[in-house]
């Protein structure tokens, strides 16, 4: 039987802890803003972008930007919802990859979104920071892939244990 190293597990919650403080406090910062965020001209180019794209009007972005804003403060939500399962697995049980796994998939669909209108405008610093979102999410999600399918192993070989003194023929029933 094998077992999942602690250094996966590590690094799920490290990514984890990642999109809990970050997005979250960004999030938070959209939020608590009366204008969502779109003073901080360098954090809200995306939602001009994306506003540009789809032709809003300023009513249409304020309600774009707390639209993003509340995307992320559910990313941080749910990622903080894992470490507390996963902290509560280190007591006994197993943790649900599932809820982190939907939660990247949120992180991967506002990274794309986001990352367009910067690779429009030739920036290339925004670039840069939704893709270390994506790579991070990937990472995430590979890691949780590998750890489902080393627990899947583990169930399997258990389900599979023959009684004390018996043994196998596959041919005789």
């Amino acid at each position: 039987m094998r077992k999942v190293s602690s250094a996966t597990v590590a690094m799920i919650m490290a990514i984890a802890l990642y999109f809990t403080l970050f997005w979250g406090y960004d999030a938070l910062r959209m939020l608590t803003s009366p204008t969502y965020g779109l003073e901080d001209v360098w954090r809200s180019q995306f939602v001009f972008g994306i506003g540009r794209i789809f032709g809003l009007a300023p009513l249409g972005l304020i309600q774009l930007a707390a639209f993003f804003g509340t995307l992320k403060l559910a990313v941080a939500l749910v990622c903080a919802i894992h470490i507390v399962d996963r902290l509560r697995s280190l007591a006994g049980g197993k943790p649900a990859t599932e809820i982190l796994e939907g939660g990247l998939a949120l992180v991967v669909l506002i990274s794309i979104a986001s990352a367009g209108p910067a690779i429009w405008s030739h920036n290339t610093e925004l670039v840069r920071d939704q893709v270390i979102a994506l790579v991070l999410a990937g990472i995430a999600t590979a890691l949780c892939i590998v750890e489902r399918n080393y627990r899947r192993d583990t169930d399997l070989v258990e389900s599979v244990q023959l009684p004390e003194g018996a043994s196998f023929t596959p041919w005789r029933s």
